[in-house]
């Protein structure tokens, strides 16, 4: 369960950090950010969340802000994860994923 809870951590946490490089670089980039070579990577790692938003949320919601729901959520799945990883090593501090 110990690394279970570490995986989601850690996805949650590469996504997130994708997110908002995402958001900085397209700050900086300005209109022609969606032709940077970077831009594009980053949303190729952060589209696969992003959709999953997408599908899941009404379409009351605009477009535009699915990347911001996308990063709130994703702080609540990390959130979670990283209780639930505190949680288990205080029960069982000798794991070796505790550290």
């Amino acid at each position: 369960m110990l690394l279970v809870a570490s995986c989601f951590k850690l996805i949650a946490e590469i996504a997130l950090f994708g997110l908002a490089g995402r958001w900085l670089l397209g700050l900086l980039a300005g209109q022609k950010r969606e032709q940077n070579l970077f831009y594009q990577a980053l949303s190729m790692l952060t589209n696969p969340f992003t959709s999953l938003v997408r599908r899941v949320t009404p379409a009351l919601v605009v477009d535009r802000h699915i990347p911001l729901l996308t990063f709130i959520l994703l702080c609540w799945v990390w959130f979670f994860a990283l209780s639930e990883k505190v949680q288990l090593c205080r029960a069982n501090p000798l794991q070796g994923l505790c550290q």
